[in-house]
């Protein structure tokens, strides 16, 4: 792209960052969530239910012929940018943006004569929720399944691989900013690893609802045409296997959203867990516990030519919590409208494709991060060998089982609120009255070596 071209000025001026600043991380999303992909997918489901109406046995609409599905299936196939912009054209005059697809569908098919004899059972009974949720529907899920899954999933494979890659590197552990029992590396990776485990189930899991069944979800318009025809029975074969959604049988004139958000409130808790990553992060980067490889020509700061700053991880952080933002106000705003409709959803529905916009840019900076990122075990190392005060825990641990009196409070009058040297605790071991071999194994002890079953837990996670 050169620096004049129209897409790099649509950059520059676009108010929005992810059409701007991160176009480029975005570009999987936008087939997809943009207003041409809500067109694509809207013709996809008015070509599906009028299909289904021609196998349906309805004495005036007769099955189509290969030819005639063909032209049908190949509107939504290969729809084009320029079929966006001509239904656009369509919409600036009669104002709705449904009602246009339908008349673009009957400008496409008006040079073969059997789909001009069928052109008024294009959206037959439908209301206009029945075309835009089934729609939504298969967006969503296509973004979810093919974008951000995959680029979860990815995410998690690089803290798996650096959960065994450093399983044995012993840290020192911080509870509440204090130096605490020693752990590994690997083994705080592996801890998200497993969270996010767990965070992506919820969202593959999401069953992706849809409903065509009229005004107020009564089928009463289809019966009005023809109720010798089972309406449940052809609707839900055409949300299930034609368009391979969850058919929803109880519905106002909206299909209720509760899967939404169910699926918006998995994915901003899995946000949760990766904006709790990058600050663990960004704090092991400055206790100096990892270093950042170095890209050519990149500069840290304006005026301190030394730092290396850990932006990948504060711009994930920061994207994550604009995704939050919106990916909570739809699942709670969008199960809620009043009476059999309102149209509070649909203005609020325009916006999912900036939600997930955001947690997808978020994704691929902290996954950008997590692959700079370089051990400085000397820096560990040395942390451990400063706070020889966390085998108090196990010291005192061992006169219990052996039945010395006070253990705790004697370790805490050693230790607590300052530092102590190894030759401190180890004078303090010699002096127990605990079997002699206890005490060569607590002598042996060391920070580096008190890792528990960290290693082992690190190695085991997949």
């Amino acid at each position: 792209m050169s620096q004049t071209s129209p897409e790099a000025i649509f950059a520059l001026t676009a108010l929005s960052p992810l059409d701007g600043r991160y176009a480029r991380s975005t570009a999987a999303l936008r087939p997809l969530l943009s207003e041409a992909g809500f067109m694509r997918c809207r013709v996809q489901v008015e070509i599906s239910w009028l299909i289904a109406l021609s196998e349906a046995g309805l004495p005036e609409l007769g099955p189509f012929s290969a030819d005639a599905r063909a032209r049908l299936v190949a509107l939504w196939e290969t729809f084009t940018d320029a079929d966006a912009l001509s239904i656009k054209a369509i919409e600036a005059v009669t104002n709705h943006d449904v009602k246009a697809v339908e008349y673009w569908i009957k400008e496409k098919t008006q040079d073969l004569p059997e789909l001009v004899a069928a052109a008024e059972f294009i959206h037959f009974a439908c209301t206009s929720e029945d075309i835009n949720n089934t729609a939504h529907g298969l967006m969503f899920s296509k973004a979810r399944d093919t974008v951000l899954l995959p680029e979860l999933r990815a995410l998690r494979a690089q803290l798996v691989e650096l959960a065994h890659r450093h399983a044995r590197v012993p840290m020192l552990s911080r509870t509440h900013g204090q130096s605490a029992t020693p752990t590994t590396l690997g083994k705080e990776m592996a801890n998200v690893a497993a969270r996010l485990s767990g965070a992506l189930e919820r969202i593959a899991d999401v069953a992706v609802l849809a409903k065509m069944n009229g005004a107020v979800g009564n089928f009463n318009a289809h019966l009005a045409g023809y109720p010798e025809i089972d309406w449940q029975a052809l609707s839900r074969q055409v949300v299930e296997d034609k368009l391979h959604l969850v058919f929803n049988p109880y519905t106002i004139q909206i299909e209720p959203h509760d899967w939404m958000a169910e699926l918006f409130d998995a994915l901003a808790r899995t946000n949760t867990i990766l904006i709790d990553l990058n600050r663990d992060l960004w704090g092991y980067i400055s206790l100096g516990y990892f270093r950042q490889r170095l890209k050519d020509g990149e500069i840290g700061s304006s005026t301190m030519p030394h730092k290396v700053n850990p932006i990948d991880f504060e711009n994930s952080e920061g994207n994550l919590g604009m995704a939050n933002a919106l990916l909570r106000h739809l699942a709670e705003k969008l199960p809620i409208s009043r009476w059999q409709r309102d149209l509070t959803d649909s203005t609020v529905l325009r916006n999912v494709g900036v939600a997930f916009g955001y947690t997808l840019v978020a994704i691929l900076a902290c996954a950008r991060g997590l692959s700079k990122l370089e051990v400085n075990t000397e820096r560990i190392a040395a942390d451990l060998e400063d706070s020889w005060e966390v085998l108090a825990e196990p010291v005192q641990t061992v006169m219990r089982r052996h039945g010395v009196a006070n253990p705790y409070e004697q370790l805490k009058a050693l230790t607590r609120g300052k530092g102590i040297s190894r030759q401190a605790l180890q004078d303090f071991i010699r002096g127990l009255a605990i079997p002699a071999p206890e005490k060569e194994r607590l002598l042996a002890l060391t920070p580096a070596t008190y890792i528990g079953l960290a290693a082992e837990l690190a190695a085991q996670v997949r």
